[in-house]
């Protein structure tokens, strides 16, 4: 089958939409026909380098949703015309991370960035004029259809909007998450959000759902402070100093008790900043992506780090668990307690991938959505 899709060639590299031979399903996959797929700024640390891939050319995209159109033989509990939502992070059920109810960090994650499929990592599901491409995170969601493992595909009711479902699958997970399940906010706490783009916005909205108190968020965009304020923030500053200034004010000079850095770019220095911000005994949870092979270190005094009993956490996919997670935030959509429509600033289509993410770098956008026909 001939589909259309949006690679990169080499990194750093821009987006090039052309036409691809694509693979059909073999046991243990689905060809899905996209209905959207989300504009995280991940995919765009590929195009400048701060993401390194293992294979190129390569199909980019890791947030989508979609109706199934063929299964692969001896493949049980999946039928044509079913909805899925894709997880960027395979879950193969069996590994000790799985067993141990955090598949978030499942052992096949080690090969999302290799492109190939998860076991064979010699084959590849797309091809360009004979030479293999690959699909970051086993998905390339910039295409009009794609084949993908069941192990990276979550089964989603059909009366679902499937573009504002696709959020699900990457920022919403990652931003909820890190505020509900890796900073562990508590009822009437104060919490810094910094960085309220795609993947901040919904840590906001999770620290709201969790209870905090007084919810700070950062950003030097004032189009992005106030949707934060719409969806769950008290408070709003374009700088990280001047929030923990108002931290430490309502709170006896003490400082924040979780702050949550979700900066598009994160270096050191953010993670330094966040970590003045708190109080003894606080937390900083570190989401945000920055340059994989930076080794810039971390402004941060280890006395500090001992004395205070301050904690650094990282967070990946917010510590969601994709087939529980994604399922529970769709009910909370529906049920009122999410927002989805909210986050979405404008639609594409797929040549337009690039303006969208010259639209979220110079501060437009929340969440872009590349939608297909």
């Amino acid at each position: 089958m001939r589909t259309r899709a949006a690679i990169i060639r080499n990194s750093p590299g821009k987006f090039e939409v052309v036409d691809l031979d694509l693979d059909e399903p073999r046991q243990g996959e689905l060809q899905v026909k996209l209905t959207a797929a989300g504009l995280c700024h991940s995919d765009d640390h590929a195009q400048t380098g701060d993401l390194v891939l293992a294979h190129y050319p390569i199909v980019m995209g890791h947030e989508g949703a979609g109706v199934v159109e063929a299964v692969g033989p001896d493949t049980p509990g999946w039928e044509v015309g079913d909805h899925v939502v894709f997880s960027f992070l395979p879950s193969c059920g069996r590994c000790r991370w799985c067993a141990e109810g955090r598949s978030n960090l499942c052992n096949l994650g080690a090969y999302t960035l290799r492109g190939s499929r998860f076991d064979d990592l010699d084959s590849f599901r797309f091809s360009l004029d004979g030479q293999p491409v690959g699909q970051v995170c086993g998905l390339g969601t910039f295409a009009e259809r794609t084949v993908v493992s069941t192990q990276s595909a979550v089964k989603v009711d059909q009366d679902l909007p499937l573009d504002k479902a696709v959020l699900v699958g990457c920022g919403v997970g990652t931003g909820w998450g890190s505020a509900v399940y890796a900073a562990e906010v508590m009822p009437g706490e104060v919490v810094i959000v910094m960085g309220v783009g795609g993947i901040g916005i919904n840590a906001v909205q999770g620290a709201a759902h969790a209870g905090a108190g007084t919810l700070i968020a950062v950003d030097p965009v004032e189009f992005k402070r106030e949707t934060a304020e719409k969806l769950g923030a008290t408070h709003s500053f374009p700088t990280i100093e001047e929030a923990a200034d108002f931290a430490r004010s309502v709170t006896d000079g003490q400082g924040a008790d979780k702050a949550i850095v979700t900066v598009g770019v994160t270096t050191g220095e953010h993670v330094a900043q966040a970590f003045q911000a708190i109080r003894k005994a606080g937390t900083v949870v570190v989401t945000g992506l920055g340059d994989m092979n930076s080794t810039d270190g971390m402004p941060i005094n280890p006395w500090e780090i001992a004395m205070l009993q301050k904690r650094i956490q990282g967070s990946l996919f917010g510590q969601c668990n994709p087939n529980a997670d994604i399922p529970r935030q769709l009910r909370m959509y529906r049920d009122g307690q999410l927002k989805l429509d909210e986050l979405i600033t404008r639609t594409y289509r797929l040549d337009e991938v690039g303006q969208g993410y010259d639209d979220m770098k110079a501060g437009r956008n929340v969440r872009g959505i590349i939608e297909f026909d």
